[in-house]
């Protein structure tokens, strides 16, 4: 007798079940909906435009012509000769040498005192909140009223400051005489910088501060260890850290000092060799209205800015990339 065995076979299982597929008429295209999330920024793109760009084309085709503004009938399309009288000018070309010593100058003090303050305020005290906020105010005044304030309070020479403060020194060591140096007159460069630099080192201590925040305590920890001195750690761990910040600090800084103009015009009105490339810039079409001439060399100063901050944002970049790998 033969016993047949079956295998019994599994019951069919259900397929899954799915959600109902949307249809595709409802899904909005791909290019509907990049332009969907791009309108909210499409105002501030227009206001941008307007406001930068279209100014900037009409300086660049002012530049072409020969324009003098007390004869408008008499102008001509020059193409670029206004370019090339504008690199040939000793006039411009002294406030080229003029700019570029004011700004290594501005920007490389303020580097230093900033890191020197950063580095104090850096460490924990009584009393560290409010010397921070005084320590930036200088870098949100105005800065006509900052020039100003340099100009009239402290550089003076029958009441300011410095006078009255070398006035009393002389009389604390028996001095008959005091010498009242006239301080624009006699170091007018000088001057216009140390009103910059005042201004400015806020923002570079700022910015190296944050530098200093970022650095990680384990790795101060572990060199104090090993042994490092204060002046070890500094030079080989906290000055390789912070030179991206440095950097940063002294690109945006640059960027400004090269276009400043409210501390030559307001202390020295240009005159005594500290006329910049603004105040040239200034001079040429306010004064002397040679609007061709002048709107040449505010292309040039623009096309020198734009170069400083390609390299400042792509120090930016790399500032992120850096925080974003840890």
């Amino acid at each position: 007798m033969t016993v047949q065995l079956t295998a019994e076979s599994p019951p069919p299982t259900a397929p899954p079940s799915r959600a109902p597929a949307r249809p595709a008429a409802a899904q909005p295209p791909g290019r509907l909906r990049a332009w969907a999330t791009r309108a909210p920024l499409l105002p501030a793109l227009v206001f941008l435009i307007a406001v930068t760009q279209l100014p900037f084309a009409a300086t660049l085709v002012i530049s072409l012509f020969d324009w003098y503004a007390l004869n408008p009938d008499a102008r001509e399309f020059t193409g670029l000769s206004n370019y090339g009288s504008v690199l040939s000018d000793p006039a411009m070309r002294s406030s080229v040498v003029t700019t570029a010593v004011l700004t290594a100058t501005v920007v490389l003090a303020s580097l230093v005192l900033g890191l020197v303050l950063a580095l104090l305020l850096n460490r924990s005290f009584r009393g560290r909140g409010l010397v921070r906020t005084m320590l930036i105010a200088p870098f949100l005044i105005v800065p006509v009223a900052a020039a100003l304030l340099w100009k009239h309070a402290l550089f003076n020479p029958e009441y300011g400051l410095f006078n009255g403060a070398l006035n009393w020194l002389g009389s604390l060591v028996g001095m008959e005489e005091v010498i009242q140096p006239d301080w624009i007159s006699e170091m007018p460069l000088l001057a216009v910088e140390a009103s910059l630099v005042w201004q400015w080192t806020p923002f570079m201590m700022l910015i190296v501060l944050a530098g200093l925040q970022s650095f990680p305590t384990e790795t101060l920890e572990a060199a104090r260890l090993d042994g490092a001195g204060g002046w070890q750690i500094f030079r080989h761990l906290t000055l390789p850290h912070l030179r991206r910040y440095l950097e940063l600090g002294g690109l945006l800084g640059s960027i400004y000092i090269v276009q400043h103009f409210d501390a030559v015009f307001t202390i020295t009105a240009g005159s005594l060799g500290t006329a910049n490339l603004p105040y040239t810039i200034y001079h040429t079409f306010y004064r002397a209205h040679e609007y061709g001439l002048a709107s040449a060399a505010g292309v040039l100063v623009v096309i020198g800015s734009i170069v400083i901050a390609t390299f400042a944002l792509r120090v930016v970049s790399s500032l992120f990339s850096e925080e974003v790998s840890r």
